[in-house]
């Protein structure tokens, strides 16, 4: 029985009342606020309009005594029978942030410190026959770290080492400290009978056409000693049919079932295959009498790291069912501030977003939780892997401290037998660049104490792992391997040499240099990147006008205004400028803010991953830091707040497709014409590669023909700039690549940065068509450079967005608001970087 009924939230100065008064069953709460759980302290007094909403303007520091104070929360339930013989009642909380005492009918049941980790209680004895009281208190932070010792490296706060919560809530550089607190998961009674399934693992121990074999291994928890138990379990297929199935007998509290699949379908991730789920079945019996069960999808795959190809050489692949994929995708953040408030539709909007980017892997970052069930379901059900960190980031951690580790160790134990069975979980972490970062502080002189931390990652994860999932693979930190644990030749690597100005190469032990200049901070230094696996890079984008309008006080949007620089919380704001002076050249205003950070961001990832695939023969995988944001500020995402789609997104859905068609060009150089096929069919067919003089003319067209075979990037032909030119200078040129034969999208190139470019002025016309739910644009005069789409509507997707037409060119794009709403058709405007802002006509 969940607790979903009517929840009381109040607050207190610390000591102001003795526990048990609050706690007593017969406390009149009556003027209490009224809250929802799940939820937390800050979303109820957003509702209740007792504080401004922290996301708009500086509220945020408003609300800095929500964690000075202690919250209590109290519902009452209603039991019809306390339990009979050999049953038990447990209260199981599967969030709370963080140190909690819970008290039932006015008894205090335990104490928790953990909010990374769920709880259940025996109360057992202390329920009764009617209402029973339930009431939790949340003690400020400050109680419990006030006088621990302080770690000499914890970055954005000193005070989060000691406490097991998102880091995220202390504050970091795309987000504000919002340190919350409450009840953050689902609570619900659990009333069991002579026994209950505790845990189950299930995995698969080998994988042939003909037949799959996995092997599940159930935990039983005995409330009766003499109870005959059976354990039955069974796998259908998507179709809900019968397909392998094994009854045994329990001996002591753990089974092991053996199923043999016949012609299995296996899980995929969408981009190779079907991501085929089953759904598995577990069934306990007392005396052939059902008293618990438990049903889960199940993906039949296989999941392996490849540190070493089949030459010996040094390799960083992820290996599914065979095939050494190249991983596609982002980073994943926190989905809000307010974890516990978020809804789970935010969830599926996102993941959807990814998948329709052509993503196929998420990296779950350590600052943030391990995500809620609704994360892995969905990447199970659409096809996408998950990289899934261990929730230590950028700090030192107390393993000196043996309740410390012992409260990891339970934190960590839970969230494995938690997540072990989800398909889509195919690495874990021990940590985010704590190892590489320390290094660094160390040889800098900034810490001179020893690795504190060193052993979670390096003994405890990789031991809990071999007991609890030694099916899946562990890595001890990212970036990890090497010379230096950011060495681009072993492990993983973390390009922060674009937009932070980090230089390379580094080994360990050496003093660290920035470069915050403009070559420094370039995204052309992508190109000397030949790194196995790139798991972060990236760069900040402007939030959509929308979102940054919803939240900015009026008369504070403007380019440099307080507000705005509110907004983003990085360490030197000078970094954008300086990639936008390389490039766009820098902005005067807040039009050309957004336009000329949007178009940096997606040019500048279009050219390191385009690098990236070209090079698949080496590299392995490309992780964009990052792809949400949790809250309202400018920052390295590729989909802002209100779930709009920044231009990055878009370009990212075709630099992410399967099948690329892409040009490796220099400025005064030879330019080299590739494809990157990422299925696993060989592709036979023309390339056609046409220059166009920005005014529109077509210059010249060649045909190149074009084998590729599967899992392969291929360079197909080389030229030299002025043959691709046909006479015209290289500042009035556009490049587009076609391919007619094959499913793939265009792609287009500019030969010099954005600022040489000699742009005419473009003229936009454009249609909205009702009854199609299409939005028709056509260009005339000159190429149309960035077509942006604007809507002061959230959460709208379009088919595409910022994209480039020629003149008489007309594309339609298919509009809708993902929640349902009526689409905001009238506040539609359109612009390009070379033309003006236009209204629609509509039919």
């Amino acid at each position: 029985m969940e607790l979903t009924g009517e929840w009381r939230l109040q607050h207190f100065d610390v000591g102001q009342f003795p526990p048990l008064q609050i706690a007593d069953e017969g406390l009149d709460d009556r003027f209490w606020l009224t809250t929802t759980v799940p939820g937390d302290v800050h979303s109820t007094l957003i509702e209740r309009n007792m504080i401004a909403h922290p996301y708009y303007g500086h509220n945020d520091l408003n609300c800095r005594w929500i964690e000075e104070k202690e919250w209590w929360y109290r519902t009452k339930f209603q039991l019809d029978n306390r339990p009979a013989q050999h049953e038990k009642l447990e209260l199981v909380f599967e969030g709370l942030d963080t140190f909690a005492t819970i008290y039932v009918n006015g008894l205090e049941v335990a104490k928790t410190a953990n909010m990374h980790r769920g709880y259940s209680f025996d109360i057992t004895r202390i329920a009764k026959t009617g209402k029973n009281t339930i009431a939790v208190r949340f003690d400020p932070l400050f109680l419990h770290h006030k006088d621990k010792q302080q770690m000499q490296w914890s970055s954005y706060t000193k005070e989060r080492p000691w406490i097991r919560k998102a880091a995220m809530n202390y504050g970091w550089d795309w987000g504000p400290r919002l340190v919350t607190a409450g009840i953050w998961g689902k609570v619900h009674l659990r009333r069991s009978a002579h026994a209950r399934i505790e845990s189950v693992y299930a995995k698969t121990l080998s994988i042939a056409d003909e037949e799959a074999v996995l092997l599940i291994e159930t935990e039983v928890k005995r409330y009766n000693p003499a109870a005959k138990l059976t354990v039955k379990v069974s796998l259908l297929n998507a179709q809900g049919h019968l397909v392998a199935e094994q009854v045994q007998a329990l001996q002591g509290g753990h089974s092991e079932s053996l199923l043999h699949i016949a012609s299995p379908n296996l899980w995929w991730t969408h981009d190779l295959g079907s991501p085929y789920l089953y759904q598995l079945e577990m069934t306990l019996l007392v005396d052939d009498m059902a008293v618990d069960s438990c049903v889960q999808p199940f993906g039949i795959r296989s999941i392996e790291l490849q540190l070493k190809d089949e030459q010996g050489n040094h390799s960083f692949a992820f290996i599914l069912n065979g095939v050494k994929l190249f991983a596609k995708g982002s980073n994943w953040i926190p989905v809000d501030n307010f974890i516990g408030a978020a809804p789970d539709k935010r969830y599926t909007d996102l993941i959807e977003l990814a998948v329709g980017s052509n993503m196929n892997m998420l990296r779950v970052w350590a600052g943030g939780i391990y995500e809620k069930d609704i994360f892995y379901r969905e990447c199970d059900r659409l096809g996408l892997l998950v990289w899934q960190d261990f929730t230590f980031a950028n700090a030192l951690f107390p393993d000196y401290n043996a309740d410390f580790m012992e409260n990891v160790k339970q934190e960590a134990s839970y969230n494995i037998k938690r997540l072990r069975n989800y398909a889509s979980l195919a690495l874990w972490c021990g940590n985010n660049e704590i190892d590489w970062l320390y290094d660094m502080k160390l040889a800098d002189g900034d810490i001179t104490c020893p690795f504190y931390g060193e052993t979670i990652y390096h003994e405890l994860l990789p031991q809990l792992l071999e007991e609890l999932d030694p099916a899946r693979p562990y890595w001890p930190s990212s970036p990890f391997g090497g010379n230096d644990a950011n060495d681009p030749d072993q492990g993983d690597r973390h390009n922060w040499q674009v937009w932070h100005g980090s230089v390379y190469p580094r080994k360990f032990g050496e003093k660290t240099m920035l470069d915050y200049s403009i070559e420094g901070v370039s995204f052309k230094n992508y190109k000397k990147d030949h790194t196995l696996f790139s798991s972060e890079f990236g760069m900040h984008a402007s939030a959509n006008r929308y979102t940054l309008e919803k939240y900015i006080p009026d008369g504070q949007f403007y380019w440099g205004s307080v507000e705005m620089a509110y907004r983003n919380k990085d360490t030197n704001h000078r970094k954008g400028i300086l990639l936008m002076e390389g490039y766009t050249g820098a902005p005067n205003n807040i039009e050309q803010y957004m336009s000329f950070s949007m178009l940096t961001q997606a040019e500048g990832l279009k050219f390191g991953i385009e690098h990236y695939r070209r090079n698949k023969q080496r590299t392995s995988g490309s992780l964009i830091w990052q792809h949400n944001d949790s809250w309202p500020g400018t920052s390295w995402s590729l989909i802002d707040y209100e779930l709009l789609p920044k231009a990055s997104f878009y370009y990212a859905r075709k630099f992410y497709h399967p099948l690329l068609l892409t040009i490796d060009h220099e400025p005064g150089a030879s330019t080299d014409l590739w494809v990157v096929n990422d299925t696993l069919q060989s592709m036979t067919g023309s390339i056609r590669l046409e220059t166009y003089h920005v005014s529109g003319a077509l210059v010249q067209q060649m045909e190149v023909a074009a084998t590729v075979p599967a899992n392969r990037s291929v360079k197909l032909k080389q030229w030299k700039e002025e043959e691709l030119l046909g006479g015209i200078a290289a500042t009035e040129a556009v490049i587009k690549l076609s391919a007619e034969e094959w499913s793939c999208y265009d792609n287009y190139y500019y030969l010099r940065d954005h600022q040489l470019l000699k742009l005419p002025e473009s003229v936009l016309a454009a249609y909205w068509s009702q009854e199609q739910g299409l939005l028709y644009i056509r260009a005339s005069g000159a190429v149309a450079r960035m077509v942006n789409i604007q809507i002061a509507q959230s959460n709208v997707r379009m088919s595409d967005n910022f994209f480039d037409l020629l003149p008489g060119e007309s594309r339609g794009i298919a509009l809708h608001q993902a929640d349902g709403f009526a689409l905001a058709v009238d506040s539609i405007r359109i612009s390009a970087l070379n033309a003006a802002e236009i209204s629609v006509i509509r039919s």
